[in-house]
Formats: structure tokens, sequence, C-alpha cells
């Protein structure tokens, strides 16, 4: 009997625990199904309602209308205005060198001394036949007062004393010549010489260059003849010194044109009192002509390059219909450009003026976005701007 009971026991107690294991289950899966239906519940309503983006902050540039003289570009070489390569004159020994390389010098300043010595020890000889020859020429006319020369006998003394002289003249010449003087106030180059050197006549001695002004060479097109006068404005910019500009005139209009290319020279004339500007630099010239013409201006910066199309973005006004709230929005604008100078470009299709527009990082931006303006730490652009020098 006993033995019957408690087999019924156990079954009843195995029966109850698995009771509770089912129930204990149910219950974890009813409260994961309850969190899941909430959880679905605050994502279903965060995507019915509008999320607000921040507004990304933007620089700002107003689209005006400036007046800009045309110009014809073309490119050229610099030149001196006075240059030369002084050269000795005579052959000879080099005995002194008075000037430091790339010093200036100033007209009139001996540069160089030839050895003379020989040459003064003959015009002591022709100046001593000179001097004898004058007492025979004296000599002779007072015995040519008294009759006792012929005239004959005159003449020789004569030209015997004209020809010694000349002898002398010739080698004072000589003398002068084998000093190597500068011609005109430059700055001089890297002398060619040393002392103690055999020279010849002709030898290149060192390069003078006048830097106070410069010429400026080169050509434009046979069509642009007409517009061209002497006095128009040129800028003009070298590669060694970007970020400057050099203004001057134009001098010079060739009287015949370039029968190969059909292009008409030019010459230009700067100042130069820095002496910035060097003969053989490469040059890029603008000639401005005399009459102005009304352009849409914006900076550079603005203009998204890409190679569909350029684009800027335009900031517009936007009123939300529900809420009433104003915001600033853009608008992407393609546009066409044309002619650039300093900071600025023209646009001549997409853009009226008065419109306001983004004026720097506009890679970062997209058509639709609401941006807000803060134009204090913007860059001015500038027509001719001039980086600090360091």
């Amino acid at each position: 009997m006993h033995d019957v009971a408690k087999p019924l026991s156990t079954k009843l107690n195995m029966r109850t625990k698995r009771g509770a294991v089912v129930a204990a289950i149910g219950g974890v899966l009813a409260l994961v199904v309850l969190l899941a239906g909430i959880k679905a519940m605050q994502i279903g309503k965060m995507m019915r309602s509008p999320q607000m983006m921040p507004a990304t902050t933007v620089t700002s540039a107003e689209v005006k209308e400036q007046d800009w003289a045309p110009t014809l570009s073309s490119v050229g070489s610099v030149s001196a205005v006075q240059g030369a390569v002084i050269s000795a004159e005579l052959a000879g020994i080099v005995s002194e060198i008075s000037f430091e390389n790339g010093a200036e010098a100033k007209k009139g300043d001996v540069l160089m001394k030839l050895d003379t010595s020989q040459e003064e020890a003959l015009l002591r000889s022709a100046a001593a036949e000179a001097q004898l020859a004058r007492t025979d020429l004296e000599r002779s006319r007072d015995l040519a007062m008294k009759k006792v020369v012929s005239s004959a006998e005159l003449d020789s003394a004569q030209s015997k004393f004209t020809r010694l002289n000349a002898v002398v003249d010739q080698m004072r010449s000589n003398i002068a010549k084998k000093t190597v003087i500068a011609p005109f106030d430059g700055q001089l180059g890297i002398r060619q010489v040393n002392v103690g050197q055999m020279i010849n006549a002709g030898q290149q001695v060192i390069a003078l260059t006048s830097l106070d002004s410069v010429y400026v060479d080169f050509a434009l097109p046979e069509q642009h003849l007409s517009k061209l006068t002497k006095d128009l404005e040129v800028r003009v910019r070298v590669d060694a010194l970007p970020g400057r500009a050099f203004k001057g005139k134009l001098t010079a209009i060739n009287s015949m044109l370039d029968p190969v290319t059909r292009n008409v020279p030019l010459q230009a004339t700067l100042q130069n009192p820095d002496h910035a500007l060097h003969p053989g630099m490469f040059a890029k010239v603008d000639v401005v002509l005399p009459v102005k013409e009304s352009v849409l201006a914006i900076p550079a910066t603005a203009i998204s390059y890409a190679p569909y199309g350029d684009s800027v973005f335009v900031i517009e006004k936007k009123k939300d219909a529900k809420s009433g709230r104003e915001s600033q929005v853009l608008r992407q604008q393609f546009v066409r450009t044309g002619e650039t100078r300093g900071d600025f470009v023209t646009v001549t299709n997409g853009l009226k003026a008065g419109e306001v527009i983004v004026s720097s990082g506009v890679f970062k931006l997209r058509n639709g976005m609401e941006v807000t303006i803060n134009n204090q730490l913007a860059p001015k652009p500038e027509i001719s701007p001039s980086p600090a020098q360091t």
C-alpha cells in the first residue's frame, strides 16, 4: 500500500513543477511582447513627427553690379630701358678692379683698369719728340721771316710737329681706353674677369643695367590694333612676385606687324623704384581699355565647380505654413561665369543683382538646407589683392 502511494505523489510534484516553469516562460514572453509593443509605438511616433535638423552657419555676399573696364591680355618679357654688357675696347692685362658684384654704379665710376706701363713709356717718348718738333718749328718760323730757310722747310717742320702731336694724342687715347668706366647709372652684375688676367679687345667685363624703370615687350593680335593708343594703362604681373601687380603705360606701338603671326609688337614702360622687376622676367600683361562695362561680380569662392556645370547657393527666406516659423534655406542655382579679376568673378547668366549667396564653404552644402548667416570672420574679397609680404 505504501509502495503504491509513493509514485502517485511523485508524479503530482513533477506536474506542479512543470506548470510553474511554463507559467514563468509565459510571463517572460508576455513582458517581451509588451516591451516590443511600447518600443514600436515610440518609433512610430518619432517617424510621424518631423525631425528638425540644426541650421548650418555660412558666410554670405550680395550680388552687386560693378563697372569693369575691359582688358586685352597677353604675355611678354621685361627688358631694360638702359642696359649693356661692358666690354674692354683694347687688349691688355687687368691691373685693377674697382667694383663689387651686384653693386650700384654711377655714371663715370671707374670699373676696371688695364696695365698701361708700356703705353705710358711710349707717351713720354712721343711727348719728348713732340716738344722737340715744337722747338724746331718755332726756329724755322724765325728763320723763314729772315728769309734764311725756304717755305718748304717751314712746311716740313710744321708737318712733323703736327704728326708727333697726333702720336701723343693717340697714346693718351689708348691709355684712356684701358680704363673702363660706367656709361650710365645702374646696377652691376657678376664680373667675368679677374686681376692679372690677359683679356682680348671686346671681351665682356660685366653687365650694367638701369632698373629705375623697365620696358615690358609683348604683342596682341592685329584685330585689336584699332583699340590701341599710346598712354593706355597697362597692368603687369610676374610669376616671381605672386599677388603683386605693377602699373604702367603703353608707350610704343610698332609701325609694322609680324608677317608670320599677324601680331602687333607693343612696349609698355613701368616705374621700378624698388628694383623688383629685372630684365628677362616672364610677364602677364593686361591692357586696360578706356571704356567701362557693367557686370555682376561675386566672390570666386562662391562658385561650386563641377563637370556638369558651375553653380552657387542662393539664400532665400521660407515660411512654414503650419507653424508660421521663418527660416533661411538654400537654393542651388546654375550659373555661367566670365572674366576673373583678383578675388572676383563675373556671372553672365543665372543671377540677379541684389540676391544673397553663400560666399564660402559651398562644397559642404546641398539644396534645401537650412542655414544661418554669420559674416564676422568672412574673408573680404578684393579686385587687386595684395598679400602681406613676409
